[in-house]
């Protein structure tokens, strides 16, 4: 998180957005090597959000400092050219993450008499319709399960460039756009098509892209030295307590029960559907409003900047600081995890070191591309 978070721009990088963009990572690595213990401490079961919206949430910051830059000082050409290099290198590591969970999938049936994962995740479909899934996966129409954050990020980077533009001069009217946008997708279901198989993109473009933008709208703000929302006591107060709302309607299966009831009796009278679900593709009310009340709420304390600056979540900075590559082999890794449990099953000490020697495979990973030694110039 930036400075939907800080008072002021510094010269010095602010730790927030890299820990908390390192812990999203950590826990989508955990959810992402499922029927695991561990799963019981990730967050998305103290609220109505997990990883993924955070992890949209801070790209579109990190986006927004990074590129709004280019297009203030006059140089939108620089700008596009660094945000296309981007998308370029997103989309071929999809790529290459889709065709290594396919080969683990494959290995596990072939060495191992484990077949089922080729059954899961829509690796099924390569059997089924070869032809229409080789055209499918390159043009991002098919995507396997837990592999599929990374089309909408390169999706949702193609906005940066307009986005920043207008917000640049008329900052309410993009969110406003950008909210109408959200609103007719739920509204009328619209979605990015899949291929070859029906039905649309698990996270739907047209719905993710407001918290995409909200997180552009706040790394602008942070670049020019200001909040994009102020520090206000009453939305604290507010945040605060939706927060808890959602801890109570997690963790209290009655609660959950009777609240579930009144939302869908305000559905029932007329609500719109995007208000009172939970769908995650289309990123319903309740998840995104969860999501932005916990990044206003923490970003408000100065307590959290502090803490984020203690040396004790400094792995966690340093996963955040080089998130394309960690959430690469996170994915991989835990492909290979659930590979490993279709031949071994249920284990809690297996998994236990499993996950913890993947979390430092990734945090070895972070260190090389962080301090390797850059290759000196040859000179001619």
């Amino acid at each position: 998180m930036s400075d939907m978070i800080g008072s002021r721009a510094t010269a010095d990088r602010d730790p927030r957005l890299d820990v908390f963009r390192g812990l999203a990572l950590v826990m989508i690595f955990i959810n992402h090597a499922p029927r695991n213990w561990l799963e019981n401490l990730t967050n998305r079961n103290f609220g109505f959000s997990d990883a993924a919206e955070g992890f949209v949430l801070m790209s579109g910051i990190a986006a927004g400092i990074a590129y709004s830059g280019y297009f203030r000082r006059g140089d939108p050409v620089t700008g596009i050219a660094r945000v296309m290099r981007r998308v370029w290198t997103i989309y071929q590591v999809h790529i290459l993450i889709t065709v290594v969970a396919i080969a683990i999938a494959a290995a596990a049936a072939l060495w191992f008499g484990a077949p089922d994962m080729m059954r899961k995740h829509g690796i099924w479909v390569l059997v089924k319709d070869p032809l229409g899934f080789l055209i499918g996966v390159p043009l991002l129409g098919h995507q396997l399960g837990y592999v599929n954050i990374l089309p909408l990020y390169l999706v949702l980077l193609l906005l940066v460039p307009p986005v920043i533009w207008g917000a640049l001069r008329w900052p309410l009217v993009v969110l406003g756009l950008s909210i109408a946008v959200w609103l007719a997708a739920g509204l009328l279901r619209v979605n990015f098509p899949n291929y070859p198989q029906q039905g649309g993109w698990f996270l739907n473009p047209l719905s993710w892209q407001l918290l995409f933008v909200i997180g552009l709208l706040t790394g602008i703000a942070h670049k020019a030295g200001v909040r994009f929302v102020p520090v206000l006591p009453w939305l604290q107060w507010l945040t605060g307590g939706f927060l808890l709302l959602s801890l109570v309607w997690m963790q209290w299966p009655d609660f959950a029960s009777f609240m579930r009831g009144g939302l869908k009796a305000a559905q029932d009278a007329g609500a719109p559907w995007v208000l009172t679900s939970f769908s995650k593709t289309y990123l319903s009310a309740p998840r995104l409003l969860h999501i932005l009340a916990l990044a206003y709420f923490l970003s408000s304390f100065a307590v959290v900047r502090r803490a984020c600056h203690l040396g004790v979540v400094a792995p966690l900075a340093l996963l955040g600081r080089q998130a394309l590559p960690v959430f690469a082999l996170g994915t991989v890794l835990a492909f290979a995890i659930q590979a490993v449990k279709t031949v071994t099953g249920q284990d809690a000490v297996l998994d236990t070191l499993m996950i913890a020697v993947g979390v430092l495979a990734q945090l070895g990973l972070a260190a090389a591309k962080q301090y390797w030694p850059k290759p000196r110039a040859v000179l001619a």
